[in-house]
């Protein structure tokens, strides 16, 4: 089978699960909808009791569910390749945890500022990822010509125990109330009642997905380490900026919306790797469509296995990611 045929086959398979992910969720819930009233014109909105549960309350919730999980499981794709460490993840360089603060910081706060109709938590989270890019690739850059993926990954465990102390030290004087607040987004939470989130997060998602979709072929030779990459015509260098970047855009997109959800990005790139094989012209494609199932198929449990009590999804992807992580561990060599 070639190549090409293998990518058809690819995005048919998994596109057909995202798709059908993305249309069974928002019918699912405790209380129950009809697809056809919600799309019964004839009822006027405001009476239709189940277009507004399905428009308001849940595909909202159903498409950042996709994008994020689309984000997380693409930007573990590229870190792990850029790192060549198959335990790397958005969280490895504390772009996540930076972006956490950020939000944090803002609801304790209770900052109310807003630029161009985005309001505080949102774009204090992307600031903050951004800060912690900032960081990172300053102090890769600091004694090395190009970027040193060796100062990168310990820059980035050293600035993810920072701001996770950071975050630690703002809930310790933080009132009761504050800390209650606080502590659900931190545990990864999807509860989206509004278009505008995606809306915030649509520029950063497609800049991220269009340098994915160049950075395929180099996270291959990448994978063969610099030298040979470089003998192959490869502009390291370039390639290594361009997937730390993008990588770290689109872990910040993931978080504005849904806080810092663990395990997607380093469970869905392995499934996906046993199911593809590890060129990346096929693992990125499939890890950002099954991350969008994954994470929509959590987030429907979180909503429905204690309802009407509705968890965190990041309680959801930890119970699965976890004894995953220690499979892993298990199975390599």
């Amino acid at each position: 089978m070639t190549l090409r045929q293998r990518f058809v086959r690819t995005l048919l398979g998994f596109g057909a699960l995202a798709t059908a992910s993305i249309i069974i969720a928002p019918l699912a819930g405790p209380t129950s909808i009809s697809l056809r009233r919600v799309f019964d014109w004839s009822i006027p909105y405001a009476d239709n009791t189940d277009a507004q549960i399905f428009f308001v309350a849940r595909l909202p919730r159903t498409l950042s569910g996709a994008m994020v999980g689309a984000l997380f499981a693409a930007a573990g794709v590229v870190f792990q390749g850029l790192l060549r460490n198959p335990l790397a993840t958005p969280f490895t360089l504390g772009v996540s945890t930076g972006a956490a603060l950020g939000a944090i910081l803002a609801l304790t706060f209770g900052w109310s500022i807003a630029v161009f109709g985005i309001s505080a938590v949102p774009l204090a989270a992307f600031v903050g990822s951004l800060a912690a890019v900032g960081v990172v690739y300053a102090l890769a850059q600091a004694r090395h010509r190009g970027l040193s993926t060796t100062v990168l990954l310990l820059a980035g465990v050293t600035m993810n125990a920072f701001f996770s102390a950071m975050i630690l030290f703002v809930q310790y004087f933080a009132s009761f109330a504050d800390i209650g607040r606080t502590l659900r987004p931190l545990m990864g939470n999807l509860d989206v009642s509004s278009y505008e989130p995606l809306v915030v997060s649509l520029p950063g998602f497609v800049i991220a997905f269009a340098v994915f979709a160049w950075l395929a072929r180099p996270l291959n030779l990448l994978s063969l380490g610099p030298d040979s990459a470089e003998s192959r015509g490869l502009d390291v260098a370039r390639a290594q900026r361009a997937a730390f970047l993008s990588a770290s855009l689109a872990t910040g997109a993931a978080v504005s919306i849904g806080g810092p959800i663990g395990f997607v990005g380093i469970i869905i790139p392995h499934l996906v790797r046993l199911l593809v094989g590890p060129d990346h012209r096929l693992v990125l494609p499939a890890a950002a469509l099954f991350g969008a199932t994954f994470l929509v198929g959590c987030d429907l449990i979180a909503r429905t296995i204690l309802a009407p009590v509705e968890l965190p999804v990041g309680i959801i992807t930890a119970l699965i990611g976890g004894p995953f992580f220690l499979w892993l561990l298990i199975r390599r060599p």
